[in-house]
């Protein structure tokens, strides 16, 4: 079974995860370091934790969850890996970082590869299989361990809420698409690590969540 650990990182709150099991290599996906100390902390925990990074990986590439890449690329040498519809984003980023008050950005390495709905990302005894659920970012990508029922769902679903599509390339239609024929179907029993705040799971989301049940209901026809 593989292990999760969880980093709220930088001004937005953004959620990085360490994905890893029993042989301690690992993925790190969306890393938002910015401060050194954010770094720092990221760095530590791998070495605490003796693990051996081999990808990293985006969600998608909105400032916030893309800021620790080039840090993460260079420390341990490692190629990006997103997917080909987010690439305008990437390259959107020093166009904009200033407006965030991100004056210093370290612009990001390109992709190594890309990745497509239904490729499997594999490291040690474990494959998380891609999906492909836009709305929210044009590429959004999430990545879904089966046997451990657990989904890295970066910005398209949170607890009690959804991800925002007023950003270049979102569609709230496209992003409740994405929900109802790509997350819900994964079942109840799967927990969801969204891109920012806690964990939640599919059945809460099904029963808790204002945005679904608006779109069960129709409201958003």
């Amino acid at each position: 079974m593989a292990e999760i650990i969880c980093f709220s990182f930088n001004p937005f709150q953004e959620n990085t995860y360490i994905v890893f099991d029993e042989t301690r290599e690992c993925v790190i996906i969306d890393p938002g370091c910015f401060e050194n100390f954010e770094k720092k902390a990221l760095r530590d925990e791998i070495e605490k934790r003796n693990l051996n990074p081999v990808r990293l990986l985006n969600t998608h590439c909105h400032i916030d969850h893309v800021l620790g890449n080039k840090f993460v690329a260079d420390t341990w040498k490692l190629n990006l890996e997103i997917h080909r519809e987010d690439l305008p984003t990437l390259h959107a980023l020093p166009n904009y970082a200033h407006i965030f008050g991100v004056g210093n950005l370290e612009e990001s390495p390109e992709p190594g590869s890309f990745l497509e709905e239904g490729d499997k990302v594999q490291f040690g005894n474990t494959t998380l299989d891609v999906i492909f659920v836009p709305g929210h970012a044009p590429g959004h990508i999430a990545f879904v361990n089966h046997p451990d029922k657990t989904v890295i769902s970066g910005d398209v679903l949170f607890a009690g809420s959804i991800g925002r599509t007023d950003l270049p390339g979102g569609s709230l239609p496209v992003l409740l698409a994405s929900i109802k024929n790509k997350l819900l179907p994964l079942g109840d029993d799967f927990t969801v690590y969204s891109g920012h705040g806690p964990s939640t799971t599919i059945k809460k989301e099904k029963r808790e969540n204002y945005f679904l049940q608006a779109e069960f209901e129709g409201r958003f026809n």
